[in-house]
């Protein structure tokens, strides 16, 4: 790949990787530990990861379990998903902490899918952003003169190809996550 164009691939690339973390948080009905990669529990005055802070596990399909590693710390994590946007009160037997995760109804799940797609819409988006400031650069590469019209055309296709490629994953993303949400 074309130096001139692959900080554009590192872009679109970031992009994608970023929606799949995304979906990896969007609960669809299972255990899924990524659903706490966004919470943060006050250890000791610092903001810290559930994960760095005890054991996450996924004991039964609907259910994760998180075994602090200093028991000080069962009540401040038990806090930290309460006020966080998961939906799910944590049962605690004073060492664990586990979170049962109720079936979803199908009006939910519609729901869920729903935004599946529009966060897929976004990323394409993006992507598509992305080519056009790659677009815009080699234009203005065109016109400094030291690249022909013929390179430029060949990079601006290159690009195209990379969108495609990107927008291509991005659908296969969506579909997947969606096929995954309205699996009861």
């Amino acid at each position: 790949m074309d130096a001139r164009i692959q900080a554009y691939d590192v872009k679109m690339t970031k992009s994608y990787e970023n929606l799949l973390k995304e979906f990896g948080s969007i609960r669809a009905g299972r255990a899924n530990p990524h659903v706490l990669d966004q919470i943060m529990v006050d250890y000791y005055g610092t903001p810290t990861p559930i994960q760095q802070v005890g054991n996450v596990s996924v004991p039964e399909p609907r259910m994760l379990q998180i075994q602090p590693w200093e028991a000080s710390m069962v009540k401040a994590v038990e806090k930290a998903i309460m006020t966080s946007d998961l939906g799910i009160n944590p049962n605690n037997d004073g060492k664990v902490i586990r979170l049962v995760f109720p079936e979803l109804t199908e009006e939910r799940r519609k729901e869920l899918a729903k935004d599946v797609k529009k966060k897929g819409e976004g990323c394409k988006v993006a992507v598509r952003n992305i080519r056009r400031d790659a677009n815009d650069a080699l234009k203005k590469l065109g016109k400094g003169g030291d690249v022909s019209e013929d390179e430029i055309k060949e990079l601006e296709e290159e690009v195209q190809k990379m969108t495609d490629k990107y927008i291509k994953e991005i659908d296969k993303a969506v579909e997947e996550k969606s096929k995954e949400i309205m699996t009861v």
